[in-house]
């Protein structure tokens, strides 16, 4: 204990000294400290208005970038259908959130690997090279992943329908003749509930035989008079082992992705 409080005096006296040795050295002694001066002033004009608008609406996009990015790509489906699996199976903790959110992600990055390359080889490295603006840049980024939320809504009727509606939410009088005359702020919401719907369609179809292998666990125990024993726990092995003999993983995935394609 004495060893540490003689340690504390010898730091304790070298800080002084040193601010003892500050405080006496001229300040033409070569001293250079940066100084940093930030200065609150009124708005001149409207184009700095503007600006200031601008810059609060650019950091505001970059904060919902990550939510936009999932909800405009096959990330919604996917993710559906895989947590639909973990409840199906009546997994509490096995696999973790993170690690179908991890598989979710880069399955999406497979799905959407074409329609990146795009954007980047259409949008991203002419705006690099000093090809085109911002504006040309955002309208070739947006195509290759209009033409995917596109083809995913064409190919059912009922993804139709959701832009049908949305465009009557909008009071749009004139109806589009081609689907690229269709507004990105209809066409993105139509998408989102198209994918909540095949996702849950997905799930119904994976529930069916794990609720049947639970009725009957259910019936068997009852049968047999073992009524507070919690069916879960016999119908749970049965569940892993069908969903592993079918190799329910590489068959759910390989369903999962052609849906998109």
């Amino acid at each position: 204990m004495k060893k540490y409080r003689v340690l504390l005096f010898v730091l304790l006296f070298s800080f002084v000294g040193i601010m003892l040795h500050s405080q006496s050295v001229p300040s033409s002694a070569g001293l250079n400290t940066p100084f940093v001066d930030i200065n609150i002033r009124g708005v001149d004009g409207n184009q700095e208005t503007a600006l200031a608008i601008q810059i609060i609406l650019l950091l505001a996009v970059i904060t919902l970038s990550p939510s936009i990015i999932l909800l405009t790509t096959s990330f919604l489906r996917i993710s559906i259908v895989f947590e639909f699996v973990k409840r199906a199976l009546s997994l509490q903790q096995v696999p973790p959130t993170q690690i179908i959110l991890g598989i979710s992600l880069f399955l999406t990055l497979f799905v959407m690997w074409p329609t990146f390359t795009d954007i980047y080889n259409d949008s991203f490295k002419p705006f690099a090279n000093g090809e085109i603006n911002i504006s040309q840049m955002y309208s070739s980024a947006e195509k290759p992943l209009r033409n995917f939320m596109f083809n995913q809504i064409d190919n059912s009727k009922e993804g139709r329908k959701n832009i049908e509606l949305f465009l009557a939410l909008s009071g749009v009088k004139e109806q589009p003749k081609v689907l690229g005359d269709i507004p990105t702020y209809v066409l993105v919401p139509a998408f989102i509930l198209n994918e909540l719907r095949i996702g849950f369609m997905i799930a119904i179809a994976l529930y069916i035989p794990f609720i049947i292998i639970d009725m009957v666990v259910s019936s068997v125990l009852m049968s047999m008079g073992m009524i507070m024993l919690p069916p879960v726990m016999i119908s749970l092995p049965f569940k892993l082992l069908l969903f592993v003999m079918v190799d329910g993983w590489s068959l759910l995935t390989q369903n999962v992705v052609q849906g998109f394609m």
